[in-house]
């Protein structure tokens, strides 16, 4: 049978259990992205910590496999759209968790208003009903590279594939009552900004 093989984690957990500012942040990090537990998070912190380490290594070098890393580290993340193609390598020490966060297919179902809510986001792809260029991906965590953010859709044997779907209703009619929500904020801070500079005339022209 061989030997046994040690399983090793994938990701690094916190160093101290208790720390209360960090666990309200993880708090707060889960309920906005409708994540399942804490250890998403540390799988993508690990993952940033992998992007922000190899650059501090290699911003020093200037070898010729340095420059090579260097090329292909920038492609990943370009690919990724976590960076812009004219940034350089001292970008990606800028990196936050948040920008990894909104990579993930998960995020990426609920913005383009395919669900109600993240959570709602998390179910249809872990029952699978989401699929990137006919590909079913059951993995909410799966971060979605540009290229294939525009080919997000169910799959062709869901119901919810149907724009007629009563939970496709619910999520366009929600999303025409924030537009209009948005429109109406809009047309009062207009109205607000017009008092504001009439406001000001009158007074220099009373002065």
């Amino acid at each position: 049978m061989g030997d046994p093989r040690k399983i090793r984690s994938k990701f690094q957990g916190p160093s101290h259990p208790w720390q209360r500012q960090r666990i309200e942040e993880e708090k707060a990090l889960a309920k906005e992205y409708g994540l399942k537990n804490k250890t998403e998070i540390w799988k993508m912190r690990s993952t940033l910590k992998t992007f922000t380490a190899q650059a501090k290594n290699l911003i020093p070098l200037a070898t010729p496999q340095a420059e090579l890393e260097k090329k292909q580290l920038m492609a990943r993340l370009q690919r990724y759209g976590l960076i812009p193609t004219s940034a350089t390598i001292d970008v990606v020490l800028s990196l936050t968790l948040r920008d990894l966060l909104e990579r993930r297919l998960q995020t990426q179902v609920y913005k383009k208003s395919f669900s109600r809510t993240m959570r709602q986001a998390r179910q249809y792809i872990t029952h699978g009903h989401v699929t990137i260029a006919e590909r079913k991906i059951s993995s909410p965590s799966y971060l979605v590279p540009l290229a294939e953010e525009t080919q997000i859709g169910f799959i062709q044997n869901s119901t919810l594939s149907n724009p007629d779907h009563p939970e496709r209703q619910i999520v366009s009619q929600s999303e025409a009552t924030k537009a209009r929500k948005e429109k109406r904020k809009e047309d009062k801070e207009r109205r607000a900004s017009s008092q504001r500079r009439g406001d000001r005339r009158g007074s220099r022209q009373r002065k």
